[in-house]
């Protein structure tokens, strides 16, 4: 009885029948990368000086990942707010190609009037993980299947947050080798749900994206290699179309 039930929700998850609970489930994998990197932000921001209670406020209303780090570390290190945020909305900027991209995906029609709800829980992985599954799911199930993928992928967020800002473990007396370890999990995740949607045409971009992020940081400073990377990418992708035409 047990086995069969354990099939029947594999299948229902393979073929994405399950709407929002679908997306909750598919958010697992995304979770898995997110907790340890939600928990050493945690530890870090109370580590800087922040209370638990705002650590936790900051991922619960920003849910921003990486910048979040930058929100704390750079003032904390002795750089002024204006700085700060300009370097967050320069990290950030990507998501403004992120948006329109995914929401070619959904009926138009019914999803403008909901617009905020689709673009609050729009991360990285988040990003990745819909370019490459919401072609295979039924027009009418994408909003729900879409928004179950981004509260999984929140509540696992905000969850690691708590569990790091309630801690009462220094990051920088974590081992060495932790520390780097959970430095790398978020990267790690975000290749690995990169190459799931990497097709061979569209290795030519990655390519490109790859080697621009590379050297990038080595002329100008690391919060412009992502979007540089991306126009590269952009750019790259052009010219081989056109030279192909």
């Amino acid at each position: 009885m047990f086995s069969r039930l354990k099939n029947q929700l594999f299948s229902a998850i393979r073929h994405e029948k399950m709407g929002f609970f679908g997306g909750f489930l598919a958010s697992l994998s995304i979770s898995v990368g997110y907790v340890p990197v939600a928990v050493s932000f945690g530890l870090v921001a109370v580590h800087s000086g922040l209370n638990p209670l705002t650590a936790i406020l900051m991922s619960a209303l920003l849910f921003a990942g990486a910048s979040q780090f930058v929100l704390v570390s750079l003032p904390a290190s002795g750089a002024g707010y204006l700085v700060s945020l300009g370097t967050v909305l320069m990290m950030n900027a990507r998501h403004v190609f992120y948006g329109p991209t995914l929401i070619g995906k959904f009926d138009f029609c019914s999803a403008r009037t909901r617009l905020p709800l689709l673009a609050w829980g729009l991360t990285d992985e988040v990003f990745a993980a819909s370019l490459a599954r919401l072609e295979g799911i039924s027009v009418h199930k994408r909003e729900r299947w879409y928004m179950g993928l981004q509260v999984g992928a929140y509540i696992a967020w905000t969850g690691g947050t708590a569990v790091g800002a309630a801690s009462g473990t220094s990051f920088s007396e974590m081992p060495a080798f932790l520390q780097y370890s959970v430095q790398f999990v978020l990267p790690a995740l975000f290749m690995a749900l990169l190459l799931d949607m990497v097709s061979r045409e569209s290795m030519f971009v990655v390519v490109v994206a790859a080697g621009v992020t590379i050297v990038a940081p080595v002329i100008v400073p690391t919060y412009l290699a992502i979007p540089l990377a991306m126009v590269g990418g952009a750019t790259g992708s052009a010219l081989w179309k056109k030279s192909d035409g």
